[in-house]
């Protein structure tokens, strides 16, 4: 029995495999550039200076992008030169992709049972929205696998019956998401977000701490070597990168539309650069920490003078977020939208349906739909588009595979019996 599971398994990431780099092969032959995306081209500049053993800058800005995705690029570089093809980096992107549905089997297994877990992890494999995350050259395709890693230990961390495990586990959780956090920043307060609505919503308040605190502290371990090169490089402590100030103003400023349009900072961006020169000479402030603190500031007030039109644009924001059909006019076709309307909509109110029933099956559950909550709280501030829910989808698919699935009393009574999730 479970050598036919295993095969069933290896069957499912086979196909997820062949089925992204098939995507990102189709993709790369459509584009008139190398990438498609313009982010795209920073992480391969930064991939090959980090293969390079160059100083880790992008043109000189010293904290542009986060370490993580530029070193996992950098292989690709050392085997195959500078000129290397995207299309490895596409495979490299697709076999990520293919680690995430392989997550998403063991989340629907240890919450669920292997039915769910099988389920799951097909209709990951086959979802349009992951498949094209996964044919991407963006932090998105290595963050997902990340992510479901970080989640998976913390529902062991969750349900270890002794402290020293619990401890482990949750450090251990505490590592990779701080190896998620270096791949993709928005995920920095995502342990705190949910520790804090785990006091809320669940009973085991003690158990919420200690996991939340071991796992903070993992994080920390993990992100202090970036805090301390950060500071080296520009004099001042930087979480993440220097460029908060330009995506908050991206989201909240006198043009906003919930889209992105980088172009609107450029005119702040312009002044602050004809300051920089007399500034840097004298020692002052390094010209991208200024920038990135002007260009919070003047968001922050722009927001603070019109909360009406700030509320206007977090719903539109949320609009676009979870929008039933592509945003942007280029993906807007037919053969674009409706693969997308087809597959997404069941997804989205099967998991509606089985968020729902597990609601009180303890705060492993919630985990399943707590990233969907925190994206679409973070995006509804930052710009936002169908390509942010996509790590989200993959926890959410668990619960909509969950809902088709699950229907006896039993296997609900068995779930709920453990008081130490609840």
């Amino acid at each position: 029995m479970k050598s036919s599971v295993g095969k069933q398994l290896v069957l499912i990431l086979a196909v997820a495999l062949g089925v992204r780099l098939l995507a990102g092969w189709a993709w790369q032959t459509r584009l008139d550039d190398r990438f498609g995306f313009g982010d795209s081209a920073t992480y391969w500049v930064l991939g090959q200076a980090v293969a390079a053993g160059k100083p880790y800058r992008y043109g000189d800005a010293k904290v542009f992008r986060v370490p993580g995705y530029p070193i996992l690029l950098a292989p690709i570089f050392l085997v195959a030169g500078d000129d290397a093809s995207v299309m490895w980096a596409r495979a490299q992107s697709a076999a990520f992709g293919t680690l995430s549905v392989a997550g998403v089997y063991w989340l629907g297994r240890r919450l669920f049972d292997g039915r769910v877990a099988r389920t799951a992890a097909w209709i990951a494999a086959l979802y349009p929205g992951a498949v094209a995350t996964s044919a991407l050259v963006l932090s998105e395709s290595p963050f997902c696998p990340l992510m479901l890693a970080h989640l998976l230990l913390w529902i062991g961390a969750w349900r270890a019956k002794s402290p020293g495990r619990t401890a482990l586990l949750a450090v251990a959780g505490g590592f990779v998401a701080g190896a998620a956090v270096l791949v993709r920043p928005s995920w920095l307060l995502f342990v705190p977000f949910a520790v804090v609505v785990g006091l809320v919503a669940c009973h085991s308040r003690a158990r919420q701490i200690a996991v939340g605190a071991a796992m903070l502290s993992g994080i920390a371990v993990v992100m202090a070597p970036w805090w301390i090169r950060n500071f080296r490089a520009v004099g001042r402590f930087v979480p993440t990168t220097l460029q908060v100030g330009a995506s908050l103003y991206d989201g909240l400023n006198p043009h906003a539309t919930g889209a992105s349009n980088m172009a609107l900072a450029d005119a702040i961006s312009l002044d602050e650069y004809r300051r920089s020169e007399r500034a840097d000479r004298a020692g002052g402030v390094p010209f991208e920490y200024r920038l990135d603190r002007r260009l919070r500031a003047e968001s922050i007030a722009w927001a603070r003078a019109h909360p009406g039109r700030v509320l206007q644009l977090a719903v539109v924001k949320l609009g676009r977020m979870w929008n039933f059909w592509p945003n942007e006019r280029a993906f807007s076709r037919w053969y674009v939208g409706m693969p997308l309307l087809l597959t997404y909509t069941p997804i989205l109110l099967l998991g509606m349906f089985g968020a729902g029933r597990t609601i009180g099956w303890g705060f492993p559950y919630m985990l399943c739909w707590l990233p969907a909550v925190y994206f679409s709280l973070l995006h509804m501030v930052f710009v936002s588009s169908i390509r942010y829910r996509q790590p989200a989808m993959l926890t959410w698919i668990v619960l909509a595979a969950a809902a088709l699935l699950i229907q006896s009393r039993h296997q609900r009574g068995r779930v709920e019996g453990r008081p130490e999730e609840r």
